[in-house]
This record gives structure tokens, C-alpha cells and sequence, in this order.
């Protein structure tokens, strides 16, 4: 059984919702409480047993590669003053985790950050986790739910897998939104449990009354390798974008793909209210942890 060690984390884009903000300081390095998005984003892939942490990025933002390495003065300086503990909690890293980079090149969309990330993921399957999405690690074990799951999913029935999550009436029109198989399935979804079934394939940002479903794409997904071949003969089309979503159709008519619903809570750190809700939250939990 082929095991997924690779995960793709596309952090190109320049994050103009999180405008000023993000003028100067990569949307991916705002905290959310005590620290950055990505450190908690990589943090999931690692207890999901990811071990070669893959970076699309831009040559602007090279602070978030700068964020995973070792800042060797600061370290010696931080010892020299006896602070051995903070010095050890700023190389959180495990040893046997590699965080590369690799630059995109040109702002193609996220179908085209995906395939930039080939010369480094090789021949391997793989994990893709947008950075926008930060997973609740507060309430759920990131050793075993969602992405985890997903892994567990995919090596058990090669299938590649994307996370949903039942969203409200008013939200669907922001969404990709998934149209079942078996829409018998829609009655395990409770926010509880991850539970992994067949899509037929997604509508783009639908009213509510076309929807096919309430069940929308959350941000993480374990694809087989094959997908990159799909990318490769994907043309450009809205935007003059490469669209993730035109590959995935493609392979689900080819080999199937499940949907894996999501256990927990999610939040859009990409989006400027919802990020300040976030940063609430997380700083709420630290504190309430550090009494």
C-alpha cells in the first residue's frame, strides 16, 4: 500500500480580502491568537502524517519559507540568555518533516498552483490544503479526523478524496457545491463524524434552488498523482485561470472520486470578517489554556 507523505500548500495569491493587512505581511503569517494561519495548517498535515510539506508561493512571500527555518542567530542568541524553551518552541518542526518551496511562476489560478508543485511531488499521491482554511484543532484529533481520514480513505480504495461540509441556506451561492451519487447519503452528514462517499461532481457558486446539495468543498483534498495529468491537458478558462475543478471533474469520470464529510468546525482566514471571528476564538482558547 502506498502511503501519503506529500502535501501541496499553494500560497501565491496576494490575499486582497485581507487588504490592509495583507499589504506587507503574507495573509498566511497573520496570527490567529499566538500564531500564524500556516503554522496550524501545517501542524494538521503533520499529525495527518505528512512528511515533505511542498509550498507553492511567489517570490514575494518568501517570509512564510523564512517562518519553517531555523533562525540561527536568534536561536544562539535566545540559548546564550537561557531561554532554552522558547528557543526549542520556535524549531517546532519534527526532524523527519521537510518544508520545501517552489514558485508558481505566473498567477494561473489554483489548478496551475497545484501542477507547479509536480517536479517536487514527483510520481507520489498527495494531499492539497488551501491555507484560507484553518480546521478547528481545538475540538477535533487531527491524528485521526478529516484529513487523516481522507488519507485513511484513499489508501483503502484509492479514490481521491475532497472535504465538504454542510453549509446554510444563505451560504450555498459562495460555494463549489457537491451533487452525490447516492443522496441517501446526505443523512449522515451532522457535523460529528467524517463519513466518505461518491460525487458526481460540483456546481460552481449555485442558488439554492438549483443546488444539487448543501454539501460544499472545504479546502482539503488527497488526490492521486494521476491528477496531474488532468491538469497538465486542462486549458485556461474563467479568468484565463487553470481550474482545480476542471481536473477533478475529469477524474471523476475516469476513475470516481468521494466526498468526505467534514468533522468539526472550519474558518475562512482568507476573509476579513471571518478571520477576526477566527482570531477571537483561538486567542479565547490559549488564554483559557494558559490559566
Amino acid at each position: 500500500m502506498k502511503k501519503i507523505t506529500h502535501a501541496v500548500i499553494p500560497v501565491a495569491g496576494f490575499g486582497t480580502r485581507m487588504l490592509p493587512l495583507s499589504k506587507s505581511v503574507p495573509k498566511e503569517l497573520l496570527p490567529l491568537g499566538n500564531r500564524p494561519a500556516i503554522h496550524y495548517v501545517v501542524e494538521e498535515a503533520i499529525a495527518a502524517g505528512i512528511k515533505h510539506i511542498v509550498l507553492v508561493g511567489h517570490a514575494q512571500k518568501s517570509a512564510i519559507e523564512n517562518y519553517f527555518d531555523i533562525n540561527a542567530e536568534l536561536d544562539t542568541q535566545l540559548r546564550h540568555k537561557g531561554k532554552d524553551e522558547l528557543a526549542d518552541s520556535l524549531n517546532w518542526l519534527p526532524d523527519d518533516v521537510t518544508v520545501s518551496m517552489i514558485r508558481q511562476g505566473k498567477a494561473l489560478g489554483l489548478g496551475h498552483a497545484v501542477l507547479a508543485a509536480k517536479p517536487i511531488v514527483g510520481e507520489h499521491d498527495f494531499a492539497v490544503l488551501l491555507p484560507d482554511v484553518v480546521l478547528d484543532p481545538f475540538t477535533t484529533d487531527l491524528s485521526s479526523d478529516n484529513l487523516a481520514f481522507m488519507i485513511d480513505a484513499f489508501n483503502n480504495d484509492s479514490h481521491s478524496q475532497i472535504l465538504v461540509n454542510e453549509v446554510a441556506d444563505e451560504d450555498v451561492q459562495k460555494y463549489g457545491i457537491a451533487k452525490l451519487v447516492d443522496t441517501s447519503h446526505v443523512d449522515e452528514i451532522s457535523g460529528s463524524v467524517n463519513a466518505s462517499f461518491g460525487v458526481a461532481g460540483f456546481v460552481e457558486k449555485p442558488s439554492l434552488a438549483e443546488a444539487p446539495s448543501k454539501l460544499a468543498v472545504v479546502g482539503r483534498y488527497v488526490f492521486s498523482n494521476k491528477i496531474f495529468d488532468y491538469l497538465a491537458n486542462t486549458k485556461a478558462s474563467v479568468g484565463g485561470e487553470i481550474q482545480l475543478t476542471d481536473a477533478i471533474d475529469a477524474l471523476i469520470s475516469e476513475y470516481g472520486v468521494n466526498v468526505t464529510t467534514m468533522r468539526g468546525d472550519s474558518y475562512d482566514a482568507g476573509d476579513m470578517r471571518s478571520y477576526m471571528q477566527a482570531f477571537i476564538y483561538f486567542a479565547q482558547r490559549q488564554l483559557a489554556k494558559d490559566e
